[in-house]
């Protein structure tokens, strides 16, 4: 069982509280719901300013849920810096209304500096029965609501899928 200082778990609550991304990305519910993380390890590092989870790492709070196989959480100036998920794939599933929006990558970070959540590599971004965006890396900006996506090569293209407004009825 995971044992923390106070200090450690309102710093630890501070971090996280700040991964679910502003009520544009989920529900405004899901800010006032518990945080529930489940990993095969945690280390809580006060002086050290930072919390790593590892081994099938799992957080939930509402209809918020990420999954890696690592989560650091970086502090500066006892603020939330950056939080950085890995997997193979790290996913990130949030419901944004009636739909649910999906998202995996190699790495998932958020930069609270920022407010950018970027995917690298393999990333992919997809709505159920939706779109689909993919990329080798997709940058969202939350604070003016862009996205911007390519890597660094001609191999490194953008893929988008638009499904029409209106479906037409099967005959």
């Amino acid at each position: 069982m995971l044992r923390a200082s106070s200090a450690s778990r309102k710093l630890l609550l501070a971090a996280l509280l700040l991964v679910t991304p502003p009520a544009t990305w989920g529900l405004d519910s899901d800010r006032s719901q518990p945080i529930h993380i489940e990993a095969d390890r945690a280390t809580l590092s006060e002086k050290g300013n930072q919390s790593i989870y590892e081994g099938n790492v799992r957080l939930r709070q509402g209809s918020l849920h990420l999954q890696g196989d690592h989560m650091t959480v970086l502090l500066a100036d006892n603020e939330v810096d950056k939080i950085i998920l890995t997997g193979k794939p790290a996913t990130l599933q949030q419901k944004q209304g009636d739909t649910v929006q999906h998202a995996e990558a190699g790495n998932i970070e958020f930069s609270a500096s920022n407010e950018n959540v970027i995917l690298l590599g393999n990333a992919r971004v997809w709505q159920t029965g939706g779109e689909e965006f993919r990329s080798e890396r997709i940058v969202f900006n939350l604070n003016d609501n862009t996205v911007n996506a390519g890597g660094t090569t001609t191999q490194d293209r953008v893929h988008i899928t638009l499904q029409p407004k209106n479906k037409p009825d099967p005959e």
